[in-house]
């Protein structure tokens, strides 16, 4: 699957700024995803570049001035040389080769991730000029009247690259489905589908913690062949993944989970019962993060973000009346499904 994005277009496939100066950014864009970084040198601050001419040819140097109202940027190729200016229109494709950092960790807390398997992608803009299309990866993007802003990934890496490209170097743009997306299109999404996957719950191979977070979107391939190339000793793949950085300490509970056969379940497809619903007040639903979907005999099946929910299940059998039985969910769809609530306390399952 592919999203296409025109210049005339306002859709985007993931987050992106908003703001009455997104137009006309006065600094460079800030990554349009939740994740601390250290500042990012101001427009005017010389920073090492590259850029890719019309024709295709790439030149490194520095960048000197960056003005996005002016649509022009300073540049030289060597180091106290003469700087020359550029329009936009005479640029291909500009990118600062010193990535962004994550901000420093904090004592005994753990590494923030970069949502690198929830948001990188491919992307392919349509050129003005020549056959070859612009082509790369990037984590998100911001669109403005000057041009594209894109955060390119650096591989295996903490780290982004930020790159530009101006409006006059492309006429439409498309954009692959993230390693989450792709995942997401084998989630359970049906009551049958989510019967039968807790009918072989018990009798489910436990497939390798790797496999559990590719499978839930949780990891790229690219990501997990480096830390299994990577890892050392007797340490767990699971726990070396939390300890690069790459994956949260609440991703890996999920993957455990996951092991143990709990069904994922996509609540953005999935229709909740609304006979379900009513069996659950919503107040303790929304206490427990508890999202109930269906009916099965004397059964009440919820979806849950966190495994560690599980044992907390056994007081909802006073309200429900009901055994109650879990699946998995993300904790956004999750947040999402549970803000449907009319001030009656009721549930909308529109």
């Amino acid at each position: 699957m592919r999203i296409a994005i025109h210049n005339d277009s306002t859709m985007t496939p993931f987050p992106v700024l908003v703001g009455d100066d997104i137009s006309e950014p006065l600094e460079w864009p800030a990554p349009p995803f939740a994740w601390h970084h250290n500042p990012a040198p101001a427009n005017d601050t010389p920073q090492a570049c590259r850029i890719e001419s019309l024709a295709g040819a790439q030149v490194e140097g520095e960048m000197l001035n960056f003005d996005p109202a002016a649509r022009t940027l300073s540049f030289r190729s060597v180091a106290e040389g003469p700087a020359v200016t550029l329009r936009f229109s005479h640029v291909r494709r500009l990118t600062l080769t010193v990535p962004l950092r994550h901000a420093p960790q904090v004592a005994g807390e753990p590494i923030e991730p970069l949502p690198t398997a929830a948001q990188e992608r491919n992307y392919r803009l349509q050129p003005r000029q020549g056959d070859s299309a612009i082509v790369g990866r990037t984590i998100g993007h911001v669109e403005a009247s000057d041009g594209l802003y894109l955060f390119a990934p650096v591989d295996d890496e903490q780290l982004v690259l930020r790159q530009f490209v101006p409006r006059t170097s492309y006429v439409s743009c498309e954009f692959g489905v993230s390693a989450a997306e792709a995942a997401a299109a084998h989630w359970v999404s049906t009551p049958r589908d989510l019967l039968e996957a807790l009918e072989r719950q018990p009798h489910m191979p436990v497939p390798p913690m790797g496999q559990s977070l590719l499978a839930l979107g949780l990891l790229t391939q690219s990501q997990l062949d480096h830390a299994l190339a990577e890892l050392q000793g007797d340490l767990p793949l699971g726990e070396a993944l939390v300890a690069a950085g790459i994956i949260s300490p609440h991703d890996l509970q999920t993957a455990i989970a996951f092991k143990m056969g709990y069904p994922y379940v996509d609540l953005s497809r999935f229709p909740i019962d609304p006979q379900a619903a009513r069996r659950l007040p919503a107040q303790v639903a929304a206490r427990a993060r508890v999202v109930p979907l269906m009916l099965d005999k004397q059964r009440l099946i919820v979806a849950i973000e966190d495994p560690a929910c599980v044992s907390k299940l056994a007081t909802l059998v006073t309200f429900a009346q009901l055994q109650v039985v879990p699946a998995l969910a993300t904790r956004n769809q999750i947040l999402l499904a549970l803000s449907r609530f009319t001030v009656n306390d009721a549930w909308s399952c529109q």
